[in-house]
């Protein structure tokens, strides 16, 4: 069999991913709507799902410290989600069994983000890949997933959801069987001796206002998320027009990803994140205000600041520790910014869509101003 170049295989990898999370991030919300289950208990479901990603990225992604896990530790994972995603079908709308589904998926697909990127890392800093160009493979496919999940939905049914995001999955573990043309092989003696560092890192200062920044900015998201695509459909905006405008988002996405290296090689970390909380600021307070389709589809372009260019730093951030300090880096940004704190945020909204309705962008909007008022070290210059 012929082997992929490390750009093809991860590349490939993150198409898969992306895909999945493309289905699932917009429709998750409104597949269980469609089941009977209520906004508040919408919110607990979809908020466990992050805090599930949030103790597994603590307690499980650290373990897979040398890269030479990395891939058979991804292969395994994305067949675990496979077969929750399948059960979420016999759940049958029954609360206990949907909340079991959903963490046994989180579980497994929580890794998946940390890891694979942790595969580009390692290839990114032997000057093997470009991390951006990779990258933007995954945000293409998310275009694709819920592009496509959108139509399918509205003419098939919602069930479609669950069907096309097992069958991206099932595509996704039979391509990452394929061995890389170069395996991953740790490079340094100490991170081969060392476990990953995690309570020395949450004792640093400059690692904690670091996590607290990107979690006000990534966290913002949380009602997003869960609740837009909800909240367009009661604005009687049809499914398939709701999956272009996250496929539209995703657009400004793949375009930063693919001259972020171009664009942003000359600006400190501290000015990235600045033009980030700007935009989350714009970007929420305008979802409050409106549900007119051409000015969603104009907001839904501050995507690729409010998301791409914070995640950008913060590889960048990531890329800029030593080897052995990678991996736990990357568990914790995946397990505090995007697992503990969008979790509670997630839960949050479903209490505050019940009652704020659109207001709850509002509350999403003024973590930008608060991520205004974090500054990182100097060395982050």
């Amino acid at each position: 069999m012929l082997k992929p170049a490390p750009f093809g295989w991860i590349s490939q990898y993150f198409f898969g991913f992306f895909f999945v999370y493309g289905v699932y991030l917009p429709f998750w919300g409104i597949w269980l709507s469609d089941q009977g289950v209520s906004a508040a208990d919408i919110g607990i479901l979809l908020g466990l799902g992050f805090a599930t990603r949030c103790v597994v990225n603590l307690m499980v992604t650290p373990r897979v410290h040398k890269v030479e896990y990395l891939l058979p530790a991804l292969r395994i994972l994305t067949l675990g989600c496979l077969i929750f995603t399948s059960l979420h079908l016999a759940a049958g709308g029954r609360f206990l069994w949907l909340a079991l589904a959903v963490i046994g998926f989180n579980a497994c697909f929580g890794p998946g983000m940390p890891l694979s990127d942790s595969v580009a890392n390692y290839y990114s800093k032997l000057k093997l890949i470009d991390y951006g160009r990779s990258r933007l493979w995954g945000s293409v496919a998310f275009i694709v997933g819920s592009t496509l999940v959108g139509y399918l939905a509205n003419g098939f049914g919602s069930n479609m959801i669950i069907y096309t995001a097992a069958a991206g999955l099932l595509v996704t573990v039979l391509m990452s069987l394929r061995q890389p043309s170069q395996k991953p092989v740790t490079q340094s003696e100490d991170a081969k001796k060392a476990r990953p560092p995690l309570l020395a890192l949450l004792k640093q200062w400059p690692v904690i206002k670091f996590l607290l920044l990107v979690a006000l900015l990534q966290g913002s998201h949380a009602a997003y998320y869960s609740f837009s695509s909800i909240y367009w459909k009661e604005a009687g905006i049809a499914e398939s027009t709701i999956g272009y405008l996250w496929s539209f988002s995703v657009v400004s996405e793949v375009l930063l990803f693919a001259f972020s290296a171009r664009l942003f090689a000359r600006w400190s970390l501290r000015n990235m994140f600045l033009l980030a909380s700007l935009a989350v600021i714009v970007r929420w307070s305008g979802l409050a205000l409106t549900h007119e389709v051409w000015m969603l589809a104009g907001l839904q372009t501050l995507h690729g600041l409010t998301f791409a260019l914070t995640h950008f730093a913060t590889i960048r951030y990531i890329q800029q520790a030593d080897d052995n300090q990678m991996v736990p880096l990357q568990s914790l940004y995946n397990a505090i910014p995007l697992g503990a704190f969008v979790a509670a945020m997630t839960a949050l909204s479903g209490w505050g869509y019940e009652y704020l309705h659109a207001g709850i962008f509002w509350v999403m909007a003024a973590m930008g101003v608060l991520a205004l008022l974090v500054k990182l070290d100097e060395r982050a210059r």
